[in-house]
C-alpha cells in the first residue's frame, strides 16, 4: 500500500524532471504548444494522484489502528 502512495506521489516529480519528453511545441491543443498544455495536464492529474494518495493513506492507518474511524 505505501508503495502505491510513493509512485502516486513521486510519478508527477519524474513527469516535471524529465523535460526533454515534453520540451517541443507538437502537437498543439486548441493552438497551445504542447509544452504548455504538457505541463497544465500534469497539474490536474498531480491533483488526482495527491487525492488517491491520501486516501489510501487514511485507509493503511485505519487498518493499522485496528479498524477504529478516525
Amino acid at each position: 500500500m505505501r508503495v502505491v502512495i510513493a509512485l502516486c506521489l513521486i510519478a508527477p516529480f519524474v513527469a516535471m524532471l524529465w523535460v526533454s519528453s515534453y520540451a517541443k511545441i507538437e502537437p498543439t491543443f486548441i493552438g497551445i504548444p504542447f509544452f504548455y498544455w504538457y505541463q497544465m495536464l500534469w497539474v490536474l492529474v498531480s491533483a488526482l494522484l495527491t487525492m488517491v494518495a491520501y486516501k489510501l493513506w487514511q485507509r493503511d492507518q485505519r487498518a493499522r489502528k485496528g479498524g477504529a474511524s478516525a
